[in-house]
């Protein structure tokens, strides 16, 4: 009768087994998390905005109202952050940008959630691994000390299968769980960054350029703005902070 599965990792991996098995778990768990995030970002589609660029309106009462109630039935991320700055549409620009600040910033740290953990779990499994290949070696030099005759490949199969079999585990772990963190990395970035620019726009559009919404999409619709105090995004990654000229 052939045994289960993790009974038979348990023997190959010894010691370790266990350490791997913990890493393994809180790196697909992780992973299948931020997958589940990037998929309900990428099904919510931000329509609204695209409307709203499409019309060129002014951001009158009315229609600042209009969109708060649209945006009450989204769920993305952009749509709780522009309903955020319309209900402080009454401040000043400045105090409009340092809101906005804070709440990118909240907004990048839950993007990013799990993914340093994921990467200390790439950087922790080979060294396990590592560690297995010396108990391994350890294991047949002991062996082969408790022997008397002749080397038999029955007293080197054990340790050297240890030594193996845990530095394979650990790269089977590592290579997937750096991978995905870089990968994240790179999408919370690229999304962080697309939510400041759209929210520097509506922010020039609350001041009443009505052309604002179109900059950096309409490239005839840049030429044809007047000249204002622009407001921009800081284009490193690792910053996701309105800022002002």
């Amino acid at each position: 009768m052939s045994q289960p599965l993790y009974v038979q990792l348990s023997q190959q991996l010894g010691y370790l087994a266990w350490p791997l098995f913990i890493c393994a778990f809180l790196g697909l768990l992780i992973v299948l998390e931020r997958l589940a995030l990037v998929i309900s970002e990428q099904l919510t589609r931000d329509t609204w905005l695209t409307d709203l660029r499409q019309q060129s309106l002014g951001a009158t009462p009315v229609k600042r109202q209009q969109l708060i109630i649209s945006l009450n039935q989204g769920h993305s991320m952009l749509a709780r952050g522009t309903a955020l700055l319309l209900i402080h549409a009454e401040q000043h620009k400045t105090m409009r940008e340092e809101i906005v600040n804070l709440w990118l910033l909240k907004q990048k740290e839950k993007l990013q959630s799990g993914l340093r953990v994921l990467q200390i779990i790439g950087i922790i499994t080979p060294l396990l691994g590592l560690l297995g290949t010396v108990l391994g070696l350890i294991e047949m030099f002991h062996q082969l000390g408790l022997s008397n005759g002749p080397v038999t490949p029955s007293q080197l199969a054990t340790g050297l299968g240890l030594a193996m079999n845990t530095t394979a585990a650990g790269l089977i772990i590592a290579v997937p769980a750096i991978t995905m963190a870089h990968l994240l990395t790179l999408w919370a970035d690229r999304r962080c960054n697309k939510m400041a620019h759209a929210l520097n726009q509506l922010n020039l559009w609350l001041d009443g350029l009505d052309q604002a919404l179109n900059i950096g999409v309409d490239a005839p619709a840049q030429l044809s703005q007047t000249p204002t105090s622009p407001t921009k995004i800081n284009n490193d990654s690792s910053s996701c902070d309105v800022e002002v000229n």
